[in-house]
C-alpha cells in the first residue's frame, strides 16, 4: 500500500501539467460561498487570505449551523469525490452552483443545480489528498484569472529537491521522536500559506498517526508557543508581512529548545508558493510513516466520504 501512496504524490507534476495546459478558461463568481471539507476547504483559504473576495465555508458547519434551511442564491462547492456528503447537504440548499470536482459522474457535479462542473483532471486518488489538492489549487488560480504557469514550470522543475527535502525532515522529525516523550507537533504558516500549513497538518496526522498541528504563526506566538521545549515546529516562509516576525519567532523558540524547520520557495511570490510549498510535506508523511514502521492508511474508520 506505502508504494502506491508514493506513486500517487510523484504524479503531481505531470497531473498540474495536464490541468494547466488542457483546462479551458473560465471564471468563478466572487461574494459568494464557496463550500468544502478538509483539503478542498484549506484550498479556498489560500485565496481568501490574498484578499479574493469570496467565502469559504466548512461545509458541514454551514449545513448544521448556519444554513437554518435557507436557499443559497449561489455558491461554489469544491468536493475531490464529488460524494463528500457534507458538500452534498449544501448542494440541496443552492438554487444553483458551480462544482469543482475530480469526478464528472459524481452526485455533486450532476445535480440539477450544478450550472457548471469544473474538472480538476487528477486522476485516480485513493489516499491523502496529494495531486487532488494541487489542481484544486490549480482550478481556483485560473477561475480568478491568475496565470500560474510560472510556478507550474516550477513545481516540475524543482520537483526531486522537495522530494528529499521532504525525507530530510522526517529523518529530522525520526530522530526527535526517538528521544522520547514531544511536547508538540507543529506546522505554522501566514496569509495563503495558513492553507498549506492546515494541509501539512492533515496529511502527516492521518499518514503518521501523530498529531501533527497546523496553526497561523501568529496564533502559535499568542500561547502555544509556551510548549516549545521538546517540540518541532515547522514553519512555512514567503516573502511577504509577516516575514520579519516568522524569523524573530523562530530565534525565541529555538532558543527555549524547540526543533525548527523550515519550507520556503524564496523565488516564488507568496500566494503562488501554496503550490510548491506543500509538496515536501507530502514526502515528509510518507517517509516518517516509513521510518514509523506504519503499513496502512485510515485504520479507523476509512477515509470520511459518506457520512449518516
Amino acid at each position: 500500500m506505502m508504494d502506491k501512496i508514493l506513486q500517487e504524490i510523484h504524479e503531481i507534476p505531470v497531473r498540474a501539467r495536464d490541468f494547466w495546459q488542457q483546462s479551458t478558461p473560465y471564471s468563478l463568481p466572487l461574494g459568494v460561498p464557496y463550500f468544502g471539507m478538509g483539503s478542498s476547504y484549506f484550498a479556498t483559504l489560500a485565496f481568501r487570505y490574498w484578499g479574493i473576495n469570496i467565502q469559504p465555508e466548512i461545509a458541514s458547519e454551514y449545513f448544521y449551523y448556519l444554513s437554518q434551511n435557507k436557499p443559497v442564491d449561489k455558491a461554489v462547492i469544491l468536493s475531490q469525490s464529488g460524494e463528500s456528503s457534507e458538500t452534498l447537504w449544501c448542494a440541496d440548499l443552492c438554487k444553483q452552483y458551480v462544482a469543482i470536482t475530480n469526478n464528472l459522474a459524481s452526485s455533486l457535479a450532476t445535480r440539477p443545480q450544478a450550472t457548471q462542473a469544473i474538472s480538476i483532471q487528477a486522476g485516480p486518488e485513493h489516499f491523502s489528498s496529494s495531486k487532488t489538492y494541487i489542481n484544486t489549487l490549480l482550478a481556483l488560480f485560473r477561475g480568478f484569472g491568475l496565470d500560474a504557469s510560472p510556478v507550474v514550470k516550477t513545481l516540475e522543475n524543482r520537483f526531486e529537491q522537495y522530494i528529499q527535502q521532504g525525507r530530510t525532515m522526517a529523518e529530522e522529525v525520526y530522530t526527535v521522536l526517538k528521544k522520547g516523550p514531544v511536547s508538540g507537533l507543529y506546522v505554522l504558516g501566514n496569509g495563503p500559506n495558513m492553507a498549506t500549513a492546515l494541509e501539512a497538518g492533515l496529511i502527516l496526522s492521518e499518514t503518521t498517526r501523530r498529531n501533527f498541528h497546523g496553526l497561523t504563526i501568529a496564533q502559535y506566538d499568542h500561547g502555544p508557543k509556551e510548549t516549545a521545549p521538546g517540540s518541532v515546529v515547522i514553519m512555512i516562509l514567503a516573502k511577504g508581512p509577516t516575514y520579519e516576525r516568522s524569523h524573530t519567532l523562530a530565534k525565541q523558540i529555538q532558543n527555549a529548545g524547540a526543533k525548527v524547520l523550515f519550507v520556503e520557495e524564496p523565488d516564488t511570490p507568496e500566494l503562488f508558493s501554496v503550490l510548491t510549498n506543500i509538496i515536501p510535506f507530502n514526502f515528509m508523511a510518507y517517509y516518517l510513516a516509513e521510518r514509523l514502521g506504519i503499513t496502512d492508511m485510515f485504520s479507523v474508520g476509512g477515509k470520511v466520504t459518506l457520512v449518516e
